[in-house]
């Protein structure tokens, strides 16, 4: 059995997304991602189909160019491939499920080129 928070250790960056990798498992990893007012994930895609929470907060999600406005408590499933950008409208917190064979790296780096 493995345990982690979405709340506990919450730390946000003074200029991009913080980005902590909550749990790995067998077939996938639980990221972590705070925004303060304001960050942004630039546009990008990944190789995998992913899952978004929004645990906390508001973000806009876009989608090829469409935004979808975001609040506590939706989820969004994702095939590959597809670009995407996030945009916090206020303080929040994003859980992202990830493929197993995804890299975390390639998450860092979006934040950190955003």
């Amino acid at each position: 059995m493995k345990v982690a928070s979405l709340i506990n250790g919450l730390q946000y960056h003074e200029t991009r997304p913080t980005i902590q990798v909550l749990m790995e498992t067998e077939t996938g990893k639980e990221i972590r991602i705070a925004f303060k007012k304001g960050q942004v994930m630039k546009e990008h895609k990944t190789p995998f189909p992913i899952v978004v929470e929004i645990f906390e907060g508001v973000i806009d999600f876009g989608v090829n160019g469409t935004i979808h406005s975001l609040k506590k408590g939706d989820m969004v499933a994702l095939e590959g491939g597809i670009p995407h950008d996030l945009n916090a409208l206020e303080i929040s917190t994003v859980r992202l499920s990830l493929n197993k064979a995804d890299s975390v790296k390639r998450v860092e780096d979006v934040a950190k080129n955003s």
